[in-house]
């Protein structure tokens, strides 16, 4: 009952007391709205930049440089590591070409890059399920003049006793990947495909394709893979990784250490301005309301006569301190608002951003700052004495 009696007449005075009760809002205010659009602007930028980087399969890709021995075992001990999103083997560069022909009979050379369930580039397609199933780059498909659902030809060619031989492959198109996804000349195959493509390559058999040869060997060594990481904090540790076990791959880790250090710097500065905004506003607080106990003191010694102890006193203070931090919160969230909504117009992206979260830890640090400011400018209301409130002054 008594609470709700300081905090009416709080808000009575405060309200009584508007021009200054409003420079003191206005002046919180001044330090609230920069720090908010200033974060703002940290976390959409950062936020943007470290979206477009995992969203990047690129960015996550690692790459071996130079030619390894890895079993089928190795690669998937690779593909079940936690830190790890896709794996697969690669066979030998030079074996995983072919020649598609297009409807005049022209070839075009492109690539064989193998896929499967999981693979980055392929995004929400799925990936080729039967063996002559394939996926075109979208330069491919625009050369070659086909769509998703066409049948497009293929030779694989290779040299034997001095002769060259080739043979013909009928392969569907499942689909046609996007210009961000790939952007050279490239056909995407089940890795059954290309393996049969090397073995016949090699003069072996390749029975899939029912291409006749000489009997498989050992076991198959695919001399390099396809690896992508399962986040961007994975990219470092795996190629720390690879170097141990004495293989020199290449990462984006350069790019992804550029947005982390930019992340750092701008919290440097950000902490660094909002501990000297709040150190100005603290003391701008305590002194406004150290004023204020002295502009009062006849009306709160009045209230102390009327039987209003010290405790009730100090909450009389810290409740305006409360109206004014409140009201300054509300009107720098709509500051914030504005400017937000300005930066994104000219930058065309979403380059100031808050959650609700930032908001609420920003209010409740408002709120905090202003009722210590308070406390510690008010603790002359202490020292009031019922005496003062009769005596004429």
């Amino acid at each position: 009952m008594r609470a709700a009696l300081i905090m009416t007449l709080a808000w009575q005075d405060f309200r009584d007391e508007w021009r200054l009760s409003l420079c003191a809002v206005l002046a919180l205010v001044a330090v609230i709205a920069p720090l908010l659009l200033l974060f703002g602007l940290k976390f959409g930028l950062i936020g943007r930049l470290t979206e477009r980087l995992q969203q990047d399969p690129a960015t996550r890709e690692i790459i071996p440089l130079a030619g390894g021995r890895f079993s089928a075992a190795d690669i998937a001990a690779l593909a079940a590591r936690p830190d790890v999103a896709f794996a697969l083997p690669r066979t030998r560069q030079i074996a995983a070409t072919a020649d598609l022909l297009d409807p005049q009979g022209k070839t075009l050379p492109v690539e064989m890059i193998p896929t499967g369930a999981g693979d980055p580039l392929l995004g929400s397609i799925a990936a080729p399920a039967g063996l002559t199933d394939v996926l075109l780059s979208q330069t491919t498909a625009q050369k070659l003049g086909v769509h998703a659902g066409q049948a497009v030809d293929a030779l694989i060619t290779r040299q034997d006793a001095g002769q060259v031989q080739v043979r013909r492959l009928t392969l569907l198109v499942k689909a046609v990947l996007p210009i961000s996804a790939f952007q050279r000349d490239a056909i995407f195959a089940p890795l059954a495909l290309l393996e049969a493509a090397e073995d016949y390559r090699d003069g072996r058999a390749a029975p899939a394709l029912g291409w006749p040869g000489s009997a498989a060997g050992n076991a198959r060594v695919y001399p390099a893979f396809r690896l992508y990481a399962r986040d961007l904090a994975a990219v470092e540790p795996l190629r720390q990784f690879f170097a141990r076990q004495g293989l020199v791959v290449a990462t984006q880790a350069s790019a992804i250490e550029q947005v982390q250090a930019l992340s750092q710097r701008l919290s440097t500065v950000f902490w660094l301005i909002a501990g000297l905004a709040c150190a100005g506003a603290f003391a701008a607080i305590a002194a406004g309301t150290l004023a204020a106990v002295e502009r009062k003191r006849r009306a709160l010694s009045v209230l102390r006569l009327l039987g209003l102890r010290t405790g009730a006193l100090l909450g009389f203070v810290l409740a305006q301190a409360l109206y004014s931090a409140l009201l300054a919160a509300l009107l720098a969230a709509l500051l914030y608002g504005l400017g937000a909504s300005l930066l994104n117009h000219l930058f065309d992206q979403l380059a100031s951003h808050l959650l609700p979260a930032h908001l609420a830890v920003a209010l409740l640090a408002i709120v905090l700052v202003s009722l210590l400011a308070a406390t510690a400018g008010g603790w002359r209301v202490t020292r009031l004495q019922a005496a003062q409130g009769i005596r004429d002054v």
